[in-house]
């Protein structure tokens, strides 16, 4: 889990992450003043450490003097050894209502160096709005991304643009720009245009499997969808269910990593900071994209977590599930080569041996019954923890964070947070395999292979995990429980101190975890 410190609030923004060399580089804007892009270092794309700043806002009367916005770094088509990093700025004298696309050029990764005429550009044509007189009375021409075919020869520059007509709040598409030769682009009509939000946020376009899928992030609902076509200029058609991650995960990018195609995407979670709301951005681990049913985009858990297991515990039959609250109803027992729980009337939670923090949790599940099923995770004596409702029939899941709260008082004497929710593909009995990771404050879910929940919660750090049944009894095959080595937030360069302060008041130096 990677995030920016700062004094007071100082967040992660949209992030790019490139593969060179053995090394993942991450550049993310740092809100709330968007004035550098950040440059980030990594060897598994967990745990990174913080190099050279990529580029800062412009000098006073610059184009990009006052905001830097969403970046992309690709190969430089035209120079050998050469990276170009398309980005969006802002101008104080138009009190940032304009907003044009830059170029900065590296041989390195590391220094990088603006770039003169033809840039910055603006965005024009007849298709788009491109006056501060239209739509919302600001240009959306920003979160620019390249994408090259060799074999085609195909070059083209993707933003996010508005239409010139229809519903003010509807005008939102993906922008096209075609480089007809080096550093000269030419506008035509969007790529896609939904005819449904605002915007259509940090666009991304690959090819997969023999098929071109679009990716863009929406507003409104603070999701990732994508959309698909057989050719490259479309149409771009969409499934029934076209959302990669469930709310609060954004800003998706796309890295490509040999064989593997990642995606990197911050996640907003609200913290409570003087009595006030706010949104705390951070980077979670990557997911790996890949295909499943009818061509429909699925995510897989990281394969970093792989190497990152240091023992494994492995349920060895109904002697290991212990019951949580006596409820004399509930039983375990052997069938076979599956272990089944149940509990006729009530609720009962089984507990596998030992305390955990960090894991990863494994299981194949059958269902009987109607009842409702589930996981308990970093649960105390009490029940205190994290529970993932599963209704495996409809195909529904939910991680709720449930306990007593510190100072109870009448009726708020529990805390009952809903997390997260996402639908899957259920079915009437399975098998379903579960896979559950916790790692520091991530926590992910997925069923069958694919991902279903991606989140960041601080409130239990450790604990019992298990199975829960309410009138129902549920069938195990194949449950672990690995532990997971424990994560680095970020490998930091050991702090300089110019000032009067003593290092054992400062935070931030060394390696946290």
């Amino acid at each position: 889990m990677y995030a920016s410190h700062g004094f007071l609030r100082s967040d992660i923004g949209d992030v790019d992450v490139v593969w060179h060399d053995g090394l993942y580089h991450l550049f993310h804007l740092v809100l709330p003043n968007h004035d550098f892009i950040a440059h980030a270092v990594s060897a598994d794309g967990l745990s990174w450490r913080r190099v050279k700043n990529a580029l800062f806002v412009g000098e006073p009367g610059e184009w990009d003097d006052d905001m830097l916005w969403t970046m992309h770094v690709t190969p430089d088509p035209d120079r050998a050894g050469g990276w170009r990093m398309f980005y969006t700025g802002l101008t104080r004298s138009e009190f940032g209502r304009v907003q044009r696309v830059g170029l900065a050029r590296s041989t390195d990764l590391y220094t990088w160096k603006r770039a003169g005429a033809p840039y910055p550009m603006e965005i024009g044509g007849p298709h788009y709005e491109s006056g501060v007189d239209e739509g919302r009375h600001w240009v959306s021409f920003r979160d620019p991304f390249f994408y090259h075919e060799p074999e085609t020869g195909t070059r083209l520059l993707l933003v996010a643009a508005r239409g010139k007509d229809g519903p003010v709040i509807r005008r939102g598409c993906v922008g096209l720009a075609r480089e007809v030769a080096p550093d000269r682009f030419e506008f035509g009509p969007p790529l896609h245009r939904p005819g449904l939000y605002d915007d259509v946020e940090v666009p991304n376009l690959f090819r997969f499997d023999g098929r071109y899928y679009l990716m863009g992030s929406i507003r409104e609902d603070t999701k990732i969808h994508y959309w698909y076509a057989d050719t490259l200029d479309g149409p771009y058609e969409n499934f029934f269910d076209n959302v990669l991650l469930p709310h609060g995960n954004y800003a998706g990018r796309i890295c490509r990593n040999g064989g593997r195609l990642l995606l990197f995407s911050f996640f907003s979670k609200t913290e409570i900071v003087y009595g006030k709301e706010v949104a705390k951005k951070l980077l979670p681990p990557p997911k790996e994209i890949a295909i499943g049913p009818g061509g429909r985009l699925r995510l897989k858990s990281c394969h970093v977590f792989d190497g990152l297991v240091t023992e494994t515990l492995r349920l060895a039959g109904p002697g290991d599930c212990l019951p949580l609250f006596g409820n004399p109803r509930a039983r375990a027992e052997a069938r076979g080569d599956m272990v089944f729980l149940s509990c006729a009337s009530g609720f009962e939670a089984f507990l596998l041996p030992g305390e955990h923090e960090e894991f990863r949790l494994r299981a194949e599940v059958v269902l009987e019954g109607s009842g409702k099923t589930g996981l308990v995770l970093r649960v105390n004596g009490e029940g205190d923890g994290y529970y993932l409702a599963l209704d495996l029939v409809n195909g529904v899941a939910q991680m709720r964070a449930w306990g007593a709260n510190p100072s109870p008082e009448f009726e708020h004497a529990f805390r009952y947070d809903p997390l997260q929710e996402a639908q899957f593909r259920g079915s009437d009995h399975g098998p379903w395999r579960i896979e559950v990771v916790a790692h520091g404050t991530y926590l992910e879910v997925s069923i069958d292979s694919y991902v279903v929940l991606s989140l960041v919660d601080e409130s239990y750090v450790a604990g019992a995990v298990g199975f829960y049944v309410e009138s129902a009894a549920v069938g195990l095959r194949g449950v672990t429980v690995e532990t997971l080595s424990r994560p680095v937030i970020e490998h930091a360069p050991e702090m300089i101190y110019t000032a009067t302060h003593t290092p054992e008041l400062m935070t931030g130096g060394g390696v946290e975890e």
